[in-house]
């Protein structure tokens, strides 16, 4: 950074950690911060350019706001002695009139004949191992499971030939189980199960029909009744005798309950 200069841009992080892995591109990232009310124009630069491509290298960070640059290191041949790098980054930055884009941002904005006022951020890069993959769970002993050999009892055999045949062993099983289960004749109790239901289903049939025809004979005799009332109300509407369809009504009304008592 600048002697006499404020901070313009706040950088995370200030070290660039790799995952090394030969004849592998590797990346990182890092964020610029801008926390002032101005323009900021930056500038990425190594001390190795053929070895990392950054993307992208210079460009604008607006009033309060933050921008993503993307480290990405070529792939390596082989490692360095004791996984140390000597590369190192560096982030300038100057203050820019509102409206410049990344395309106007130059070198020269960042000499010192240029009169502006530049910040300079030194990153450093590290080699770190990369994450080790997870490691195999191993499976354990179950009750009724078939022996298994250990994979350190110094046998010849590998965990992959190991699991095969506990695989094979597992399915040799189950054909042989499956075989067994549809050789067997259906239990006894089923049998009788099944008849019982088929002797319950005929009878459930034959006593539904049976009232099936008991009510279509009630509705018709009830139909019949009520024809006969209507033709004895018009025949003694027809006579005026209000007494004798009275007396007409309640002997047909009790041979009618008589019926339903019956039914």
């Amino acid at each position: 950074m600048g002697s006499n200069s404020k901070e313009l841009l706040g950088i995370e992080p200030l070290e660039l950690r790799f995952p090394f892995e030969t004849k592998k591109q590797i990346s990182c990232s890092m964020q610029l911060t801008n926390r002032t009310d101005d323009y900021i124009g930056f500038k990425v630069k190594t001390t190795s350019p053929k070895k990392y491509c950054v993307r992208p290298n210079s460009g604008v960070v607006p009033p309060r706001s933050t921008s993503d640059v993307i480290v990405a290191m070529q792939a390596q041949k082989e490692a360095p002695p004791d996984m140390q790098c000597k590369d190192k980054f560096l982030v300038q930055s100057v203050i820019v009139a509102e409206g410049t884009s990344a395309k106007d941002i130059t070198g020269d904005m960042f000499t010192k004949e240029s009169g502006n006022v530049v910040d300079e951020v030194k990153l450093k890069v590290v080699y770190v191992p990369p994450p080790k993959p997870p490691s195999p769970v191993r499976e354990g002993s179950e009750e009724g499971s078939s022996p298994r050999h250990s994979l350190s009892d110094g046998s010849n055999l590998n965990y992959q030939e190991v699991r095969s045949a506990n695989i094979r062993f597992t399915c040799d099983s189950l054909q042989m189980q499956t075989t067994r289960e549809s050789d067997e004749p259906p239990p006894l109790a089923a049998v009788k199960a099944q008849k019982d239901q088929d002797g319950f289903t005929s009878e459930t049939s034959a006593l539904i029909s049976r009232l099936t025809e008991e009510r279509n004979s009630a509705i018709q005799q009830n139909n019949k009744l009520r024809e006969e009332l209507d033709l004895v109300r018009r025949e003694l509407s027809k006579q005026n005798g209000g007494f004798s369809f009275v007396v007409a009504a309640i002997a047909l009304l009790g041979v009618l309950i008589g019926f339903l008592m019956k039914r």
